[in-house]
């Protein structure tokens, strides 16, 4: 049984189909999508996926169906244990329908090209992945024949750049899905449009880092767009202000 969503602001409405919790959200734009505890939790046990219960997964592939491309650092990429970029037959079905291609782009930031290009995340994906890296990373060749590598800084990947890149190759909606430290240099860049933001009703405690990890130039101010419950975790959308 699919989890339900309800909308609790601006429009309150119960039981929300799919194409009712899309309906905002397939605008071109950087979208970061994120899960924390109530007391700011980014991960359970080195994982954000322990935070995340069934109405929070149903949104996580809503926002991997209106995207071109999902971008993911490559320490998150090893330890929520990514493999392809592959969306659900739904989703696939919801993409053809409306002239996309059936899964997004992978992309995979990494400064130092720390991947392996046998792994299963290049072997087995549908779409030609994405790497996006540095000028002084070494291997570059290793990878002809697993993903596209575009340079987008010198010693670090610029978020800018980054964002710049995916536009030129067509890919304008924008997903991120982290971790803290990608999070983090995309608002530096001053890039990001719109955070959607899981509350797990956890109280987790420990050290576990915070969903931005990085020095801002500036605190950024954001715009509350929607809030959404599933059983008793709150789906809350803030746009830029």
């Amino acid at each position: 049984m699919t989890a339900r969503i309800d909308e609790l602001w601006p429009r309150p409405a119960e039981n929300l189909s799919d194409d009712d919790l899309i309906a905002d959200l397939d605008v071109p734009g950087v979208r970061v999508n994120f899960v924390s505890s109530i007391d700011g939790a980014a991960a359970r046990d080195g994982r954000s996926a322990g935070l995340s219960d069934p109405g929070d997964k149903r949104r996580f592939e809503l926002l991997r169906r209106v995207s071109d491309v999902v971008v993911v650092g490559a320490g998150t990429v090893r330890d929520e244990g990514y493999g392809a970029m592959r969306v659900s037959d739904a989703s696939v079905r919801w993409r053809t329908a409306h002239g996309r291609g059936e899964h997004p782009v992978f992309a995979i930031v990494t400064a130092a090209l720390d991947l392996d290009p046998a792994s299963r995340i290049f072997a087995d994906a549908p779409v030609r992945p994405v790497i996006l890296t540095t000028e002084q990373a070494a291997g570059k060749a290793a990878f002809a024949d697993a993903a596209d590598v575009v340079v987008a800084g010198s010693s670090r990947v610029d978020g800018a750049l980054a964002v710049a890149a995916l536009r030129e190759r067509g890919l304008t909606r924008i997903l991120c899905e982290g971790g803290p430290s990608l999070f983090g240099s995309f608002l530096a860049a001053d890039v990001v449009d719109e955070l959607c933001l899981t509350i797990a009703a956890i109280l987790e405690g420990g050290e576990a880092p915070r969903i931005v990890h990085g020095d801002l130039p500036a605190a950024r101010d954001m715009r509350l767009a929607a809030v959404q419950r599933t059983g008793d975790d709150l789906l809350l959308r803030y746009a830029r202000a």
